[in-house]
């Protein structure tokens, strides 16, 4: 049996996270908080590893010691390393993709010091329950003993259910942990934001996916020496994980679970583990991180990463017609005249996607993405566009030369509108002397060819049709 990691493996999705509540045990989220007495409360414990808890649960670090990754926050005197060791009393967001260590650390915090823990879910608590929380956490304080409040994916709470956290963070009721894979800037409220420490944890890198699985194998309490893992499974394994050591950890149980012998090799990780993890999330950061990074590699005229971020984003299950409505901006932002078949080549890639759907309109995608990355790239007609716009945003809209003005009503030449109006196919060139800018205007260069691709020919033109026009 294979299996394939998607974008939806997040963060609180494991079992065995928490010690859970007993069947006999009430909910704390159905107490009445009036009633609650300390200690009368049952509260998950610190994560813990049960025999037949998944390999990932089981190899969750002890200590710092066991920490792989994130040396950049847990260096001696760092923030997240004080809160660690008992030292620091900041509340801090947690904020990286998954399988980096925010609920690992979060946990760590929790032991330091013998603080109590709370763990709540932003997808089944809501204000209720965070108010019995905080007012089981004030019982606590007054007899000296401090509460982390550990909050998994906290953008996921409202506005309303994140400013009831306020008071308690502000005052210290609680030490607050909150664990997010958005950017807490678009996805938490500011006055939370501000009374805490952003924390961003990284992708592992692949020399500490590497150090973490030699690990689980050789550790009591992951593989105990079960296996060992030749040189081609261990860099599968780590390509697999891509920075994700839940996935990484998952995937070489499962590897490990298939094998025959006492060696894992490339073959049993191939047919255990069939598809690659995609870091992606259309809600949020990877949206945005990716497409502008497919963007910019285009206007760049870099065909092969633009080609990888498109099919990062087919792999995901991105909207196509999002990605159809970026190629044709683009057409005309980055490639623009230097190219004129460029948007005619992005249109009809977004004809395909209506007409067609995915997955085959996926070719017509990758041919607009190749065209618009390998075509001559020129700025020129947005910059003509924002400095026209510029202009009439200053109030440099002067009247309409009469001479342009409508005529095709009863007394308009009376007052003067489309007298001496001259008629450009009246010209053997097609082009003639004459204003048709307001007064303010005339002799103004919106537009500025460059010589890149079609422009070269068309800077020629340009610079000969307004000498003519203007009469230079």
């Amino acid at each position: 049996m294979s299996i394939g990691f998607g974008a939806g493996f997040d963060e609180g999705e494991e079992s065995g996270l928490f010690e859970t509540l007993d069947a006999d045990e009430p909910d704390p989220g159905e107490l009445d908080p009036a009633s609650i007495d300390a200690g009368e409360v049952p509260r998950p414990s610190r994560s813990y590893a049960r025999p037949d808890a998944p390999l990932a649960v089981r190899m969750r670090p002890k200590n710092l010691d066991e920490v792989v990754g994130q040396g950049h926050l847990l260096a001696p005197g760092a923030p997240l390393r004080r809160l660690v060791e008992g030292s620091g009393a900041s509340s801090v967001m947690l904020y990286g993709p998954p399988g980096t260590g925010k609920t690992t650390l979060a946990s760590l915090i929790s032991g330091a010091t013998g603080r109590r823990f709370e763990a709540l879910s932003a997808l089944s608590a809501g204000v209720k329950e965070v108010r019995v929380v905080i007012d089981l956490a004030r019982r606590r304080l007054t007899a000296g003993e401090q509460t982390v409040l550990f909050i998994d994916e906290v953008h996921r709470f409202s506005k309303t259910q994140q400013d009831a956290l306020l008071a308690a963070v502000e005052n210290r009721i609680v030490l607050l942990v909150a664990a997010t894979t958005e950017n807490p800037s678009f996805s938490v409220v500011s006055p939370l934001l501000s009374r805490s420490l952003v924390l961003q944890l990284h992708p592992l890198s692949s020399a500490d996916i590497e150090l973490l699985l030699t690990r689980a194998a050789d550790d009591p309490r992951g593989l105990d020496g079960a296996v060992s893992i030749d040189a081609d499974a261990m860099a599968h394994l780590v390509r697999l994980a891509a920075g994700d050591a839940r996935r990484a950890l998952t995937a070489l149980e499962a590897a490990a679970g298939a094998a025959t012998g006492p060696t894992l090799d490339l073959a049993t990780v191939e047919a255990s583990v069939d598809k690659a993890a995609v870091r992606y999330d259309r809600d949020g950061d990877q949206h945005y991180d990716v497409i502008s990074a497919f963007i910019k590699s285009i206007r760049g005229s870099d065909v092969d990463a633009a080609l990888h971020y498109l099919a990062r984003m087919i792999t995901a299950g991105e909207d196509p017609r999002f990605i159809a409505r970026r190629l044709v901006v683009h057409a005309s932002e980055d490639v623009g005249m230097a190219d004129p078949t460029a948007l005619q080549t992005a249109m009809a890639a977004a004809t395909a996607v209506q007409l067609i759907g995915m997955p085959e309109a996926r070719l017509a995608l990758a041919q607009a993405t190749i065209h618009l990355a390998t075509a001559p790239k020129s700025g020129a007609v947005i910059a003509a566009l924002g400095a026209a716009m510029a202009d009439v945003a200053a109030g440099k809209s002067g009247p309409v030369p009469a001479h342009l003005r409508d005529g095709h009503y009863k007394g308009a030449q009376a007052l003067g509108s489309a007298v001496g109006y001259k008629y450009p196919h009246s010209d053997s060139g097609g082009v003639l002397r004459q204003q048709y800018p307001p007064d303010e205007l005339v002799g103004v260069d919106y537009y500025v060819p460059t010589d890149h691709g079609v422009e070269r020919e068309i800077a020629t033109r340009v610079g000969k049709l307004r000498r003519i026009v203007r009469g230079r």
